[in-house]
């Protein structure tokens, strides 16, 4: 058992990157022989240390003593390190009035005690008779207690894909028939615009639509929008080439064929190409919604409430991230497997 910072002497112990608490860590390494494991959030700290990833963790004392109030098997046996406090921040110059009120407010809630009452409801050191809360550890349970934010998580979801897919598709063919455009000028600008879009990791372009593009543009751009732009230039680069190849894959003798016959090039490829090539471009299109309706977990990074933004809302609270992931890959996997059911089916009667 650990009951002092002499027993991590050759243990791992965990820590979030850049915290107050890494900095203790790194500096006293040495001293008591212990490695240290670097994590991104407070949910993989603590499933590190529930797997036995880690043998101990360090962390802020409130979100330990609210993950022992959640009934989480944790324990503190070394006493508290006196480290710095949590603050209230408003923008340097602004929201005086905030800020004012915020002071008052607190300092009325410690002169009544309101706050040391609301501290010992949310933190604890593990050493506090059990009490009776519903036990989120059974799958029942668990969905019992979330089951109405994880549908609203999974709406979320799907009505990104549905708008952003639409989008990308008016886009995407766009580009898609400059690509075969007999005018080198189209044909180039849709080079252009794929190559580009294709080259940026859509995280990257989630972050720069959403923090880099308001500061250029001077207003602030909303989650939601920032989410469906993202998708939507993401997918209709790839659209684009599946329009471009499903047009390529018809016998060019038939372009020839049509045009020797007194055909406009539009009247073709509106007669005689483009029904051809939907039937073929249809499967992928599909693939392509599956695509995309996972890339909206990415959109989580921007702060957008789909399905795993809810999943890591329920996750801080709840401490229970084996029993959230887990259901939240189920419902993926239901929904992306129907998904791909469709699509084989429809290649099926394409073909």
């Amino acid at each position: 058992k650990i009951k002092s910072y002499d027993d991590l002497k050759g243990k791992k112990v965990g820590v979030k990157i850049g915290t107050e608490s890494a900095d203790f860590l790194e500096k006293n390494k040495k001293k008591y022989d212990y490695s240290i494991k670097y994590l991104d959030t407070t949910d993989a700290l603590y499933s590190a240390l529930e797997i036995g990833e880690v043998d101990a963790m360090m962390d802020d004392y409130p979100v330990i003593g609210y993950g022992v109030a959640q009934n989480q098997p944790l324990a503190t046996p070394i006493p508290r390190e006196k480290g710095g406090s949590y603050g209230f921040a408003v923008k340097k110059g602004q929201n005086p009035e905030l800020l004012e009120m915020f002071n008052e407010g607190l300092k009325e809630m410690k002169r009544t005690g309101e706050y040391d009452k609301i501290i010992g409801t949310y933190v604890k050191d593990g050493n506090e008779a059990k009490e009776e809360t519903a036990d989120e550890s059974t799958f029942v349970g668990f969905m019992q207690n979330n089951w109405k934010q994880l549908l609203h998580g999974l709406w979320m979801t799907i009505l990104l894909t549905l708008i952003s897919f639409v989008l990308a598709l008016i886009v995407g063919v766009i580009f898609g028939l400059f690509s075969v455009s007999p005018i080198k000028a189209l044909r180039v600008l849709s080079t252009i615009y794929v190559d580009l879009i294709r080259g940026i990791p859509l995280m990257v372009l989630a972050f720069f639509i959403y923090f880099g593009l308001p500061g250029v543009l001077g207003f602030n751009i909303p989650v939601f929008i920032a989410g469906i732009i993202t998708l939507t230039l993401n997918a209709s680069a790839y659209i684009s080439e599946i329009v471009r190849g499903g047009i390529k894959a018809v016998p060019v003798g038939q372009m020839e064929a049509s045009r020797s016959l007194g055909l406009s090039y539009n009247r073709t490829m509106q007669k005689i190409i483009l029904p051809q090539a939907i039937r073929i471009m249809i499967p992928s299109f599909i693939n392509q919604f599956v695509i995309s309706l996972k890339d909206t977990t990415i959109l989580s990074a921007i702060g957008l409430i789909e399905l795993l933004q809810t999943g890591k809302i329920i996750v801080a609270r709840t401490l229970q991230s084996t029993m959230v992931y887990f259901v939240i890959a189920l419902i993926y996997l239901i929904l992306i497997t129907s998904l791909t059911k469709l699509a084989k089916n429809l290649e099926k009667k394409v073909n």
